[in-house]
């Protein structure tokens, strides 16, 4: 009697393994195809389309490189994305520690205040933006990107590292103080080993969307040299849209981030997004 439902549960389990790998497959085979083709020239791919890159050829990417200033775009994502994502998330530690172990009305207060910024509509704020950041001369400035990058990312990051600075045990932070622990040491050696995962998943999960994000370089940076990549793709685009290779191996330069976050950062996102769920 026992055998039956459990032979037809591993029987459904099976299938939805199935589907989830055929999910992956579709999802992966785009960016396949991109990363085979920017491995082609533009003429290979004329001749036959579903070709396979052999022999692969590295000439396009050298192009989209140098020629197309793609060294350039791809420099200012990395330092605007990087340098507003671990200063938001700097600050939205600090914010959450102090927001989970506060028990006064100031300190909720400020939370909530903190918690309204992910109830606006952030583009609609592009004017008053503007105006301020070209009262202060950050117009067209990387510097005043970041700060804008940074200040958007903060809510939602206090947010999540909030829950999980009050889902730790206080006794840890009791037994260091007994230790003779001062509150900089219990929260470096102490607080932020127990929240890393958290700390993983909102670098990623602000990663991802400054990487992407278009509509503020768009606006904000004037100069080609301050390009990102979002803005330094349209150009590329009107450029070399008859250089099929070129254009693939741009956009592979553009995903290779991503991917490489995705892949050093999934076990740490899995433990986040799953923390708590057995308790």
């Amino acid at each position: 009697m026992s055998k039956q439902p459990r032979s037809r549960w591993g029987h459904r389990r099976s299938w939805v393994y199935v589907l989830l790998w055929a999910y992956a497959a579709f999802a992966i085979a785009p960016l396949l195809v991109m990363v085979l083709n920017s491995l082609r020239t533009t003429r290979d791919m004329a001749l036959d389309p579903l070709g396979l890159p052999w022999p692969p050829t590295g000439q396009s990417y050298l192009k989209a490189w140098i020629t197309a200033s793609f060294d350039t775009y791809f420099v200012n994502s990395i330092f605007v994305t990087v340098t507003s994502v671990l200063l938001s998330t700097v600050v939205s530690l600090l914010a959450a520690y102090a927001f989970a172990r506060a028990k006064s009305r100031f300190f909720a207060a400020l939370e909530a205040i903190f918690m309204s910024g992910l109830m606006l509509p952030v583009y609609l704020a592009i004017l008053p933006i503007f105006f301020l950041l070209d009262s202060m001369g950050l117009v067209s400035s990387l510097t005043g990107l970041i700060a804008v990058y940074a200040a958007l990312g903060i809510p939602f990051s206090t947010f999540i590292l909030a829950a999980f600075f009050r889902s730790a045990p206080v006794d840890l932070e009791e037994a260091a103080r007994l230790d003779g622990a001062g509150p900089v040491k219990i929260f470096l050696y102490v607080m932020l080993p127990l929240v890393r995962p958290a700390v993983a998943t909102v670098i990623v999960f602000r990663f991802v969307p400054v990487w992407n994000d278009f509509f503020y370089p768009l606006i904000l940076i004037r100069d080609a040299s301050k390009r990102t990549i979002p803005v330094g793709i349209t150009s590329f685009f009107g450029e070399y849209q008859t250089d099929y290779a070129t254009l693939f191996a741009g956009l592979t330069i553009a995903t290779i981030p991503l991917i490489a976050i995705f892949l050093v950062a999934t076990k740490q996102i899995v433990t986040g997004l799953t923390a708590g769920m057995s308790k």
